[in-house]
């Protein structure tokens, strides 16, 4: 367990983040307490308190590394100012348009897409279907990805994009009307590029919309841009995508709680013993992330028990298997039924399991229910599921949230790979695949002459199986695994190392803004500032 004067630290550190938040550029006291205790604020609001509640610690960390000729006054100036700068969106695009609908009927379509930072160019970010979209998660969203990008070490700015409309309710042939007109105005409106603002999948579109968005930018404004199909990520492989790319967010989910429960120190804090193998967990929701997140847990031994969808919950203490409930979902559209798990009407949520894995939407746990999760360990595979006043009363109970800006950037990270592979114009491995066959071949041959020289007659040097596998060179998919993997690692060694800095114990998410606000302000600060 944590220490008392670790606790204390902790404490005494969390008390004057909120007395600073009335000084100066951080806000109004006022404003940053009603979200705290709100069950249900705004989406943008919740993540301005996390970037509020960090800040003093970034604050006191940049004034560190900042090497300048300056009075300490106005180096402090200037830390405040960029950190103040970077609360806000950059640029907000609200658009309406017609469209026919396959009946002769003109409707109006509604579209966002928000650009919060361009430190690092291009911005990027996915678009979303809902009727649920609106101006403030769009821009909320959009500062997330930001954050996620610097935490990551993934060179881009944040951005999100939505268009106002539920899928289900429009024909393929509406939906492609709808993506097309939207990517031109995109486009024109300087938007959309390889070099500006490159969108990916998000809720409600996929492969297909981001191959219409691509074809489309190529045959007019990118007409005459050798990178055009650069203009987004998340495409199939024919249209330039990726291996990989489909599972990447399940996988970072994985990777990045892994980090922590291989960690003695800090399954030591939330009392688990160390490793993954044996945990068990309750996911909710089935989707591409929950889907992928449950595969890679189940491979290393751990038990998913439950699985919350929008239309039921099935449990089986003894574990589900992901790919069995992949096949009947597919088969039957619903995980109800699941002839692997029994139904329960029981919330489990607040089930009794090691690890949850909330990979559905946004304020899913609040301060009427975050003092009843059981869970040790909880891994935010969606954005935002847990809300400010929830995530005080999980950290009081010493339950280690893997926050969302860190735990579900796999999707980015790779994303960022398949932008790489559309400039490079030449797959992951292509140039190398034969020569590391050869390579290794050449080095068993020599080894077997070496032993046969040595001991004379024939001695047959054979390749494990693990090294018969990698004899023929890596493969797109092992290079874009392995990077994810090593990226995963990198940052969560990083964010340890800060949260054990600023003595946040078991308070991840601070750990995480801080990180990625530090990051952010220095690239800003060594840049300098243009027309100011």
């Amino acid at each position: 367990m944590l220490s008392k004067g670790v606790v204390l630290r902790a404490a005494l550190k969390r008390a004057s983040t909120i007395r600073c938040l009335s000084e100066g550029w951080r806000g109004d006291v006022d404003e940053v307490k009603k979200v705290a205790l709100s069950s249900d604020p705004p989406f943008s609001k919740i993540v301005d308190y996390y970037f509020n509640k960090a800040a003093p610690f970034a604050e006191d960390a940049i004034n560190k590394t900042v090497k300048a000729r300056m009075t300490k006054d106005i180096k402090e100036r200037l830390v405040s100012g960029v950190l103040s700068d970077l609360k806000p969106c950059n640029s907000v695009l609200s658009l309406s348009f017609p469209l026919r609908r396959d009946n002769g009927e003109i409707v109006t379509i509604h579209g966002y897409r928000a650009q919060h930072s361009q430190h690092r160019t291009p911005c990027k970010g996915g678009m979303r279907f809902s009727d649920e979209v609106e101006e403030d998660e769009v821009k909320a969203l959009a500062k997330l990805m930001t954050y996620k990008c610097a935490v990551c070490d993934v060179p881009f700015g944040g951005a999100k994009a939505g268009i106002k409309i539920n899928p289900r309710d429009f024909s393929d042939m509406e939906l492609e009307k709808i993506t097309r007109r939207f990517t031109v105005e995109l486009a024109k409106k300087g938007f959309l590029g390889p070099g500006i603002d490159v969108p990916a999948p998000d809720m409600g579109t996929g492969e297909r919309e981001m191959s219409w968005m691509a074809d489309t930018y190529k045959n007019t404004i990118g007409t005459t841009d050798i990178n055009s199909h650069a203009c987004v990520t998340g495409k199939p492989i024919v249209m330039g995508g990726i291996h990989g790319r489909t599972s990447a967010t399940g996988r970072g989910v994985y990777h990045s709680t892994k980090i922590f429960l291989d960690d003695p120190q800090y399954m030591e804090m939330v009392g688990l013993v160390p490793g993954v193998s044996g945990k068990t967990c309750i996911l909710q929701g089935f989707g591409n992330v929950g889907l992928h997140t449950a595969r890679y847990f189940h491979r290393a031994g751990a038990k998913i028990i439950a699985v919350i969808e929008w239309d039921g919950t099935i449990y089986n203490p003894s574990g589900i298997d992901p790919k069995e409930l992949e096949d009947w979902k597919l088969e039957h559209g619903t995980i109800k039924g699941f002839p692997g798990a029994t139904e329960t009407t029981e919330d489990l949520l607040e089930g009794e399991c090691d690890i949850l894995l909330p990979c559905a939407k946004e304020k899913v746990i609040t301060e009427e229910n975050a003092d009843r999760i059981k869970a040790k360990v909880i891994a935010e595979g969606a954005n935002g599921p847990i809300t400010p006043a929830a995530d005080e009363i999980l950290i009081k109970k010493n339950i280690l949230v893997v926050p969302d800006i860190y735990c579900n950037s796999g999707g980015v990270t790779v994303s960022y790979f398949e932008w790489l592979k559309n400039l490079n114009h030449v797959s992951y491995g292509r140039l190398t695949f034969k020569y590391e066959f050869d390579s290794n071949k050449h080095l068993l041959q020599s080894v077997q002459s070496s032993l046969e020289s040595r001991f004379s007659g024939k001695i047959p040097v054979t390749p494990t199986p693990e090294f018969e596998r990698a004899m023929g060179g890596a493969s797109e998919k092992d290079i874009v695994n392995s990077g994810l993997e090593y990226t995963m690692e990198r940052s969560g060694k990083k964010i340890k190392e800060t949260a054990l800095a600023h003595d946040l114990g078991v308070d991840i998410r601070t750990a995480a803004f801080v990180l990625a606000l530090t990051k952010i302000s220095n690239n800003i600060i060594m840049a300098g500032f243009t027309f100011t």
